[in-house]
């Protein structure tokens, strides 16, 4: 059983380049919770920081560019915000991951803590390079 004091935390680099984004973000997710790590514990944060390059590559399969939909709403009535992925592409590339990701996580406060894990980033460029992030390939 790992305490939280006990892990060791490291940094990946993961280059969204023409990969799916379902299997990016179960990759990531795993990554984020800790589970490729021989002393995963629940209800302790083993995970890992994760930096993500090229965000508006990533791929959609299929016909999900046009039929796939992200909702938001504002809180009042009739306060439904409906984007569909190819607009959601063009306005907030980075939104694409970070959603898949965020709905692989625990629904709880353990899953609040390591979604602050994940850094995403349009274009090839980030700022953590001073924590020299290790180049990770995902399927």
């Amino acid at each position: 059983m790992a305490k939280p004091g006990q892990v060791e935390k490291h940094w990946y680099l993961v280059d969204a380049t023409g990969k799916p984004l379902g299997r990016l973000a179960a990759g990531i997710a795993r990554l984020l919770m800790g589970k490729h790590k021989p002393i995963w514990t629940p209800g302790v944060d083993c995970g890992d920081f994760v930096v993500v390059i090229n965000a508006e590559k990533v791929a959609l399969t299929g016909s999900k560019e046009l039929k796939k939909v992200y909702y938001d709403h504002s809180g009042y009535q009739g306060g439904q915000r409906v984007t569909p992925a190819w607009l959601m592409r063009q306005r907030k590339p980075e939104q694409l991951i970070y959603r898949a990701v965020k709905n692989m996580l625990p629904k709880n406060s353990l899953g609040r803590k390591q979604i602050t894990h994940l850094k995403v980033y349009v274009g090839p460029e980030h700022p953590h390079q001073a924590q020299q992030p290790i180049k990770i390939e995902l399927p």
